[in-house]
């Protein structure tokens, strides 16, 4: 059967976007100026979802597939060594990375060594890879213990891919040190189409833009992957998610992702394989399709992942010299449910406090005093990211705190070399009155220790480019977290509210992907 689903704006929530702390002087969106640069993108009407449960995928007439299986489904079977699997199946499967932590590594290790023996060594020294990414720059002891757990465990095993870091006054004097663990896997090279990829780290799903299967893991399991190689695993029924038509210019992945979230639910994809498709994602660079498959794990998913394409390859070149498979979801597989996106009639959208599928349409909050705004993580700072925030804030002025948090070394080394109209990233920021960027890390993203960059330490609202705005998520527990695009929060920091960016900026009838807003070189 299927049905139509209604997703236009939502009801008021019981939130009142009460600021808190000092007033802080911001001019009204209605009262700004746009920048002249284009016409306008116009607004855009209620956007709708066509879903239908379940079904087989159809195929052309005459094709014959002996066992139709999903994206996901094949990468297990490949796995599995077997020939087919189907949702449901229980199947022990071949690890090809496992990635850890300074947060979750310790407690790997513990369980490693025992079930498996002080003097054990891991299953492959070149398949495991550590990056000490989440409380890094910061005075508290046992989070620098942590980083002193791995080393000595790197050493004591001869693991290759440590990015590790002991200066911690100078990230630079480190070159070794990468930052945010899931950006920095693709960037080395550690994330390639048909592989399997565990991580202990919820949003290890973030891979799974390059078409592999990629799904995060508790110290226990990564323990025994750690001494095996290998893990037990139910292989997840897939969702597909087919966004076609014209992305309008002022739409990011971040608004695309929340709005999926927000139509299913925080457990609307529980331990379900989230495949996304169509038009719009073959269009998307693979930053873009990144921040898609981060938070599938916010809708519950097992996974999220993308089918590997040209892109994906020309991404890939240089960095990984290892061979790998490229697998496509056949045509008669059967997908647990199937949700179509016409992508013209989507707006800009935050997620309100205190859920990742609160969603309004960012218009709608319009009268939401903020206290500052975040720009960073796994999520929301990558080049791309720090590109579009550019975009809306040059020329401008911030009104409220804005703090910026480079994903990786690479991405902080972007800020400093990329330009824009002949202007560098930093100075863009800089000359807008944002707080200079900070040491690559997660920072707040997770809270962590007091003297974390950025910290929610009062029960501030905050506008963030992230993941998650439960209670407590960035540091205080009273603290208001709306989850947004980069265009979303930058328009924010200019006017103290959370802001529908075509209210701050005059963007293109016709889209301008993030990653083409650099000058040329």
């Amino acid at each position: 059967m299927a049905f139509v689903a209604g997703l236009g704006p939502v009801g008021t929530s019981a939130f009142t976007g009460q600021r808190v702390g000092a007033a802080a002087t911001c001019p009204s969106a209605a009262g700004l100026a746009l920048p002249s640069r284009h016409a306008s993108g116009g607004g855009a009407g209620a956007a709708k979802a066509v879903i239908s449960t379940p079904r087989p995928a159809s195929t052309a007439p005459g094709v014959k597939i002996a066992t139709p299986m999903t994206l996901t489904e094949k990468i297990l079977a490949k796995a599995a060594e077997r020939s087919s699997v189907r949702p449901g199946d229980n199947i022990w499967v071949n690890t090809d990375v496992l990635m850890t932590h300074d947060v979750c590594g310790p407690g790997t290790i513990g369980v490693f060594k025992r079930e498996f023996g002080e003097d054990a060594k891991v299953w492959d020294t070149e398949k495991v890879v550590i990056i000490p990414d989440h409380y890094i720059f910061t005075e508290d002891v046992r989070a620098n213990r942590n980083v002193d757990i791995l080393r000595d465990f790197v050493n004591e095993q001869g693991i290759k891919y440590f990015y590790d870091i002991t200066d911690r006054s100078n990230y630079k004097a480190n070159p070794d040190y990468k930052g945010v663990c899931h950006v920095a896997l693709a960037q080395e090279g550690h994330t390639r189409p048909g592989e399997v990829l565990f991580g202990t780290d919820s949003h290890t799903c973030n891979a799974g833009a390059f078409g592999q299967f990629a799904t995060g893991i508790g110290n226990t399991d990564a323990g025994f992957v750690m001494g095996t190689g290998k893990l037990l695993l139910k292989v997840p029924a897939t969702m597909r998610f087919v966004l076609n038509g014209v992305l309008p210019d002022y739409i990011m992945a971040k608004d695309l992702i929340l709005q999926i979230i927000g139509d299913i639910g925080t457990a609307g994809a529980t331990y379900r394989a989230m495949e996304f498709s169509g038009d719009v994602i073959d269009a998307l660079s693979m930053e873009e399709r990144q921040t898609l498959c981060n938070m599938a794990i916010e809708a519950g998913g097992k996974n999220g992942l993308i089918a590997a394409d040209a892109t994906t390859e020309a991404f890939l070149s240089g960095r990984t010299d290892r061979p790998y498979e490229i697998f496509h979801t056949d045509g008669k597989a059967t997908t647990y449910a199937e949700y179509t996106y016409d992508a013209a009639t989507l707006e800009p959208v935050v997620a309100k406090p205190h859920s990742p599928d609160n969603k309004d349409l960012a218009r709608n909050c319009a009268d939401t005093r903020i206290d500052r705004v975040y720009i960073g993580s796994c999520t929301g700072g990558k080049t791309e990211d720090f590109l579009a925030a550019a975009r809306i804030l040059q020329g401008r002025k911030v009104c409220v705190p804005t703090f910026l948090v480079p994903a990786t070394a690479k991405v902080a080394a972007d800020l400093q070399t990329l330009t824009m109209n002949g202007e560098t990233l930093t100075s863009i920021f800089r000359n807008a009155g944002c707080i200079d960027p900070a040491a690559p890390s997660c920072a707040a993203c997770l809270g962590g220790p007091k003297d974390t960059f950025a910290r929610i330490n009062e029960p501030l609202v905050c506008v963030s480019t992230t993941n998650r705005n439960y209670p407590g998520r960035q540091g205080h527990s009273e603290g208001q977290i709306f989850l947004a695009s980069p265009y979303t929060a930058a328009a924010s920091a200019i006017t103290g509210k959370v802001t529908d960016p075509r209210k701050v900026y005059d963007f293109n009838d016709v889209r301008r992907p993030s990653e083409t807003l650099a000058d040329k070189v």
